[in-house]
């Protein structure tokens, strides 16, 4: 339940920095932001999956020490592409892990999926300072991942908005004092559609983030809210409140990020334009700020903020999430593999939009609760729920 950061000491320019998944969108935010400040930022390594035409040009811009692509398939062309500039190439799982253990003051965790569990853990047992924008971490390794963190003295750096906007208005000197904590959510493009609606939805339709500009698995999970079930899962060991007092509520403007609800009556948010640059740059460039290319906020523009309650019904992957945070042990973890299959096979058109929480729902009624003490149980459990939502119907 939740953790405390360490007093921020300034650090001394420039700072060294690796971007795990520099070529998805977070982390290529992260490198648009690295790149408009080159004086403050040196660039260790870059990770990415498959793209390595972005990942060789990031790299020689840059000019990183090492560059590693996660598909073994890729590495003659990657090591083609660095060809006499100096540039280490290297491929696989287990580089990836190498890259993260490599000298920086600074890791950006921004590989989506399970894929990352292992690069961001040899990061924090490095004990250095993590932007933490794969979810998985928190989720599917939950309090293992967080023991970690604090048993190698790592400082852990929220990117993602909502709990961005919540780590920079927490008090957590009066943690006592919180009320509850509150994530925003922008509902996706689906938050009017009945029910019979969404069940003809499309893999094209789901992409189409009203707000946002995501990925395609991420823009899925935000139009079935999973992400929001997944972050209520985050901020519940991100920060140091209950399962029970952590609300969410559709806001459609996407403008207050989340607020923190205080025992005095006070609610503080956070507010900004819908860019991801934003809490990336916090995150960066934390304990100080730093510049950042987001557009202004100008709220006499957008007069009217709205907010309203998910609706449970339309939205059955909320209930999902909490449950399985109440739930514990390999519930969580269950939750987000049947969840990367079910999108997967959702933006594959191998089944329907509604059939993403049901495949869930099925893969955790059909797996026995266990206990997680290893990144070997993980695995295991993450293996098993994986083949089980594939063979739901």
């Amino acid at each position: 339940m939740g953790m405390s950061p360490t007093k921020p000491h300034l650090d001394q320019a420039p700072k060294r920095v690796t971007v795990l998944g520099s070529t998805g969108s977070v982390g290529a935010n992260t490198i648009d932001l690295i790149e408009r400040n080159r004086n403050a930022y040196e660039v260790e390594a870059l990770t990415a999956n498959r793209n390595v035409t972005v990942l060789a040009d990031q790299a020689i811009k840059l000019d990183a020490r090492m560059a590693v692509v996660a598909d073994p398939d890729c590495y003659l062309e990657l090591k083609s592409a660095l060809s006499g500039t100096g540039i280490e190439a290297a491929a696989g799982p287990d580089a990836l892990v190498d890259a993260a253990e490599r000298p920086s003051d600074w890791v950006m965790a921004a590989i989506v999926g399970s894929a990352g569990l292992r690069p961001t853990l040899a990061a924090v047992r490095r004990g250095i300072t993590v932007g933490l924008a794969n979810k998985e971490c928190l989720v599917s390794a939950g309090e293992f991942f967080v023991n970690e963190v604090r048993k190698n003295g790592a400082e852990l750096l929220p990117v993602d908005s909502e709990h961005s906007a919540i780590y920079q208005v927490l008090d957590f000197d009066q943690a006592d004092k919180i009320r509850r904590i509150i994530l925003t959510a922008s509902g996706g493009p689906f938050r009017e559609f009945t029910v019979e609606q969404m069940a003809t939805v499309t893999p094209e339709q789901a992409v189409a983030h009203p707000n946002w500009d995501m990925g395609a698995k991420i823009s899925v999970d935000s139009a079935t809210m999973m992400n929001k079930g997944l972050e209520l899962i985050e901020a519940y060991h991100l920060f140091p409140v209950e399962e029970s007092e952590i609300d969410i509520l559709v806001h459609p403007q996407s403008v207050v990020h989340s607020m923190v609800d205080y025992v005095d009556g006070s609610v503080l948010a956070q507010l900004g334009t819908p860019d991801m640059r934003t809490p990336i740059a916090y995150a960066l460039a934390w304990p100080n700020r730093m510049e950042a290319p987001a557009p202004k906020l100008l709220l006499e523009d957008i007069r009217t903020l709205t907010f309203e309650p998910p609706d449970a019904v339309r939205f059955p992957a909320l209930r999902l999430a909490r449950e399985a945070l109440q739930a514990g042990n390999s519930a969580p973890t269950v939750l987000n593999a049947a969840n990367e299959v079910a999108v997967e096979r959702f933006l594959n058109k191998e089944i329907a939009y509604l059939d993403i929480a049901k495949i869930v729902d099925q893969t955790l009624e059909g797996l026995d609760n266990k206990a997680i003490s290893n990144l070997d149980d993980i695995a295991e459990v993450d293996l098993t729920a994986r083949a089980f939502a594939r063979s739901c119907k």
